[in-house]
């Protein structure tokens, strides 16, 4: 990081401008960093796991089970957009969707279609690498101006962290399970449509964490919410991402929609969530994305006196 910083200030003629730019980065930065402080982000993770006593649960470490106590940015509390509880299990709802990702997000699924099995692989990747890109190239294809695009990537940056913030809130309230699990057992959810598979498996490791809702959804839903605030609109000029975990794929947005309807899809056809799951993520997406845009970092209107 500090190389690839120094390579773009080495870009930047010295003078004045250059100076008093770095100087007032850094005292943001130190500034932001100051505020975060025992924000709870590196709490210990003490996710009780579900059993009775003497008998076996598998052991690997819960992803994030203490983030949901995380201090907001821009949110009143942890909980502010929780939805709804999953749907019931005994319901029509509940087998067409577990029914469509146990013939869609098997690992040697013969219903998934090439095209849809790449997409699926594209968006296994995690962390800041999946959607902080996306931003930066619509900054450079809207060329905006360093006022309007560094206000935009904060928005980005803090609707993200909200919306991790509430996604691990709702995940690990509700501890919903996931379809490797669900789908083993089909035959205990007292809904006669859902026949258990016993050897199913998803294409990839199920993330180690509750699965309601989706939080690609969310995230790319935060995406998507911040834009559209920001612009106006779900037209976008084209964008295109790569993806480490689907080397020398490309893929290109030219509207919102398109690109959270991706993401969502890709979650299903992986085998990690349910359709109603992927619905509400994207809808919470949205939803904080819009909240943080029309809540901090407003822009300052300049007296005309």
């Amino acid at each position: 990081m500090k190389v690839a910083l120094a390579t773009y200030l080495a870009s930047i003629p010295d003078g004045v401008a250059k100076a008093d730019g770095v100087k007032l980065g850094e005292a943001v930065a130190a500034r932001v960093v100051a505020a975060r402080a025992n924000d709870g982000s590196d709490a210990p993770d003490n996710y009780r796991p579900r059993t009775t006593p003497g008998v076996y649960v598998p052991t690997p470490i819960t992803a994030a089970s203490m983030w949901s106590n995380v201090k907001p940015f821009a949110m009143a509390k942890p909980s502010q957009f929780r939805p709804g509880p999953p749907i019931s299990l005994d319901s029509k709802e509940w087998a067409t969707d577990y029914n469509e990702i146990k013939d869609y997000g098997g690992k040697t699924s013969a219903k998934r279609s090439p095209q849809q099995t790449e997409t699926a692989r594209f968006w296994l990747m995690v962390g800041p690498p999946a959607y902080h890109p996306f931003a930066r190239h619509l900054v450079t294809v809207k060329q905006m101006s360093v006022g309007d695009s560094a206000r935009f990537m904060a928005l980005v940056a803090v609707g993200l962290n909200e919306a991790l913030i509430a996604v691990f809130d709702a995940k690990y309230h509700y501890n919903f399970w996931r379809p490797i699990t669900s789908i083993r057992n089909g035959d205990i959810d007292d809904n006669p449509a859902t026949d258990r598979e016993a050897t199913w498996q998803p294409i990839d490791n199920t993330p180690m964490h509750p699965e309601y809702p989706c939080a690609h959804c969310i995230l790319s839903g935060t995406v998507s919410g911040v834009i559209k605030a920001v612009l106006g609109t779900v037209d976008i000029p084209e964008i295109a991402i790569t993806s480490a975990t689907a080397p020398g794929v490309t893929h290109r947005y030219t509207n919102l929609m398109a690109f959270t309807d991706e993401v969502a899809n890709a979650r299903i056809w992986a085998g990690f969530h349910y359709r109603f799951s992927t619905r509400v993520g994207t809808d919470m997406g949205h939803q904080i994305g819009e909240y943080v845009v029309k809540s901090v970092m407003q822009p300052v209107v300049m007296s005309s006196q």
